[in-house]
């Protein structure tokens, strides 16, 4: 059995060159194992800092994981559906400032 590579990819880059990243951090989960999504996802989490966002692109309405974050996080992150299924669902996840 392959193992399939984690994708994290980059909205944007700096102009500069030096690729520094500046845009959002996009985490498709649908490339994790299903055993460890949510977690995956928390641990991406905390490396947003305030006012700042990423993106994750889930197979389905994540809901599940959403009451998770909003309990852990205790309404300090925001969430925005950008795309609504049916195949693929993305939602840009925003930590208050």
């Amino acid at each position: 059995m392959s193992e399939t590579p984690l994708t994290v990819t980059n909205v944007t880059t700096s102009a500069c060159g030096c690729g520094a990243e500046t845009g959002e951090p996009v985490l498709d989960v649908r490339l994790i194992p299903h055993a460890i999504r949510h977690a995956s996802v928390f641990g991406a989490l905390t490396a947003i800092a305030p006012g700042d966002s990423m993106v994750i692109v889930a197979p389905h309405n994540p809901k599940p994981l959403l009451a998770q974050i909003a309990d852990r996080e205790h309404g300090a992150i925001a969430v925005t559906y950008l795309v609504e299924g049916p195949d693929e669902w993305s939602l840009r996840l925003t930590r208050a400032d």
